[in-house]
């Protein structure tokens, strides 16, 4: 799959290397950043040897909806999401580089101001499902919250959590303590990115549910922009948010979610040791996949795909 047009897993361009994500390509513009989101995908920490076709292409214009309907909530890092050979030529003037710049970079490509990024997951729950069913089912909490005993699997919380993760490049998130919080001098803070957190979820949860959608948990990123708090990185995406069907949503079981789980099912069953490499997926696990991505979009937009 990786040597399919379709199928964008390296952006490889002729631009100064900013950091590569499992994802995303960043590269330098200067006082900007040019955001590629490729089809990589990965699963239990390490990177596909395959990409998912049109992937990139949902999560770039799904964030892209998401902060401009947010944004009087808060602002964002969103200068210019890349949907036409205009804003791509745009690129190429703030680049300076002489040649051309490939045209699958529209639809899947997003300007963004840079940021000083506060080192944090801010993770919000108006559902118990995944890690923290778990973690209610052993302790009767999620995190250092309290819940009512006898709740059930994917059932709605009362009122949604904040239950914040550390963030970084060389272990895994755990959740963030009252000391994390001292040593990442971001006491003063967390007030403000738990309220806001909880004020874009809420929004966000109203609105999916008007089209059919459950945001069953999210997490956000924030960050500094000459000062002022904006939200960065992606926004309400299937690789960021645990998405539900409203119609088929019943509370007593894990439920079907639009996003990479059948990726996570097949890799299970294949007895892979979750250790890198990770084996090539089949081809009816990537058309299905890539198919719960476009659908999903197309619920919450009701548009068309872009490039």
């Amino acid at each position: 799959m990786s040597s399919s047009p379709a199928v964008l897993v390296n952006a490889n361009l002729p631009l100064p290397l900013f950091r590569r994500g499992k994802v995303r390509d960043v590269y330098d513009l200067g006082d900007r950043l040019l955001i590629v989101s490729t089809d990589r995908i990965s699963a239990f920490d390490v990177v596909l040897p395959c990409g998912i076709p049109d992937k990139g292409k949902v999560l770039n214009q799904l964030s892209a909806f998401w902060f401009q309907k947010t944004v009087h909530i808060l602002p964002n890092h969103m200068l210019k999401a890349v949907a036409s050979s205009v804003i791509l030529k745009e690129v190429k003037s703030l680049s300076g580089q002489r040649g051309e710049l490939p045209d699958s970079l529209i639809g899947r490509s997003m300007l963004v101001a840079k940021a000083e990024r506060v080192p944090v997951e801010c993770v919000v729950r108006g559902y118990l499902a995944g890690s923290a069913w778990e973690e209610y089912r052993e302790t009767g909490r999620v995190g250092d919250i309290s819940l009512p005993p006898g709740m059930k699997e994917s059932q709605e919380l009362s009122q949604p959590i904040f239950t914040p993760t550390t963030k970084s490049d060389t272990e895994h998130d755990r959740p963030l303590t009252s000391q994390d919080t001292r040593d990442l001098g971001i006491e003063d803070l967390f007030e403000e990115l738990q309220r806001k957190s909880l004020l874009i979820y809420r929004y966000a949860r109203d609105y999916a549910k008007r089209r059919g959608i459950v945001i069953a948990d999210t997490k956000f990123e924030f960050g500094f922009i000459s000062g002022q708090l904006a939200l960065i990185d992606e926004l309400l995406t299937p690789d960021s948010s645990r998405f539900w069907d409203a119609g088929q949503y019943e509370p007593g079981a894990s439920q079907p979610s639009f996003d990479k789980q059948p990726i996570r099912d097949w890799l299970s069953a294949s007895g892979w040791d979750k250790k890198p490499p990770a084996p090539m997926l089949p081809q009816e696990v990537i058309e299905g996949t890539a198919e719960k991505y476009r659908e999903v979009y197309l619920k919450l937009t009701g548009g068309v795909l872009a490039g």
